[in-house]
């Protein structure tokens, strides 16, 4: 399936999403993971986790529309986290260094758990992404900030 990308989607809690991405996120895919995962922060769930089990292979379009995706949730004051990232993708995050922006986590699960200490204490930051796919994407990754996070807040996202 190397021009589709299926994106499930969970709301665990109102704020939060948990997407599960499964197929390649390449240059055919990688900007309908950003449009998709980009609506869901622009209906009022700024904080993603993007569950990454079921992604076979990513290229740079890919890593780029992840970035893009960071940014969007930390413009509307959420946060981003991967989970179960695969061991290509997780190469090319450390390589990069994008893995120093990005939380990584293990599974979902943690990665919410994450999220709901971080919501509650307001000493870190963990975040994830709705699945989706995405064609192309810009950005690129700056210093992270611990942001509060409001669920009332919902202003679209500049991805451009």
């Amino acid at each position: 399936m190397p021009d589709t990308l299926h994106l499930t989607v969970q709301h665990p809690r109102p704020d939060l999403a948990i997407a599960s991405v499964a197929g390649d996120v390449d240059t055919r895919t990688a900007d309908t993971l950003r449009r998709e995962a980009s609506g869901v922060i622009e209906r009022g769930c700024p904080h993603l986790v993007l569950d990454l089990s079921g992604v076979g292979f990513c290229d740079s379009a890919g890593l780029s529309a992840l970035i893009g995706l960071w940014h969007a949730t930390q413009s509307v004051g959420g946060v981003l986290g991967l989970a179960d990232v695969p061991d290509r993708l997780m190469r090319m995050l450390v390589l990069t260094g994008v893995d120093a922006v990005l939380p990584v986590h293990a599974t979902a699960a943690e990665a919410v758990t994450a999220m709901t200490d971080s919501r509650s204490t307001s000493t870190s930051e963990h975040g994830s992404i709705t699945g989706a796919s995405t064609r192309g994407g810009t950005g690129e990754p700056s210093r992270v900030e611990p942001l509060a996070c409001d669920s009332a807040h919902n202003p679209a996202a500049d991805l451009s």
